[in-house]
């Protein structure tokens, strides 16, 4: 039986070669990529809150710690993403004012933006695992359905920044890798910190409650089409129903 740190960082090496699907987009094409495109964020919002609701948050209260504690540090998660793409928001608003005549800086952005997110999903994986093998399989198939989406919006940031297509996989590889950072943190300071994992739990909770609910579903609120609208919710409920049918490896 592997150890826990192996399973994470596995996990973690598996969600970076996710950083390549740009290579897909280019052989897509524009719109077959938007129609897959919104099934795979419906998927991904279901896959995200499925994992909060069904395996975070639970394991958070059977950790044996103070109910009300744990819900702060649920609305923490979402605060603390809230934040953080303040401040990006920013940052990027602050960078187009003072350079309009480049379009690099917006790649910069990205890729660093990019990386601080997937340093925080490593980090989250990598506690996961501390707390259960099914727990640790659940919170990476999430966050990879996430990446999915994210990965080709990130591609296409850097192409339209004026990134060669190599240049452009390079990079987003590397920056995928900071969530191996991220693992080897949690698995060293895991272990050390009383009440690390307790608390990394439910602030992962929030963090996905929060990218689902403020950055996905919205997305989904573009497309009014009723049959489309009917595939979304569709795609949801398999997201949610993945995360409940990892329970039965509990």
């Amino acid at each position: 039986m592997f150890s826990p740190a192996l399973y994470a960082i596995g996990s973690v090496i598996l969600i970076s070669a996710v950083s390549f699907v740009g290579l897909g987009t280019i052989a897509m094409g524009g719109e077959r990529l938007k129609k897959l495109v919104f099934i795979l964020v419906s998927l991904a919002a279901g896959g995200l809150l499925g994992d909060a609701f069904i395996h975070l948050i639970p394991e958070a209260f059977l950790s044996g710690g103070d109910p009300s504690r744990i819900s702060l540090l649920v609305l923490a998660g979402i605060l603390l993403f809230f934040i953080l793409e303040k401040i990006l928001r920013w940052h990027h608003y602050h960078d187009t004012e003072e350079s309009m005549h480049t379009t690099k800086h917006i790649g910069h952005m990205n890729l660093v933006s990019d990386g601080m997110h997937n340093f925080i999903d490593g980090l989250f994986i990598g506690v996961s695992y501390l707390v259960s093998v099914p727990v640790g399989i659940a919170t990476t198939v999430a966050v990879f359905l996430h990446e999915i989406p994210q990965e080709i919006g990130d591609f296409g940031v850097l192409i339209h920044s004026g990134y060669s297509t190599f240049r452009a996989l390079f990079l987003n590889f590397c920056i995928a890798l900071f969530a191996l950072l991220g693992v080897i943190i949690a698995v060293i300071v895991g272990p050390a910190v009383q009440g690390f994992s307790e608390a990394i739990l439910p602030l992962t909770a929030g963090t996905f409650i929060y990218i689902a609910a403020s950055d996905l579903v919205p997305e989904l609120h573009k497309i009014s089409d009723p049959k489309k609208s009917l595939l979304q919710l569709l795609f949801m409920l398999i997201g949610i129903g993945m995360m409940y049918g990892l329970l039965l490896f509990d």
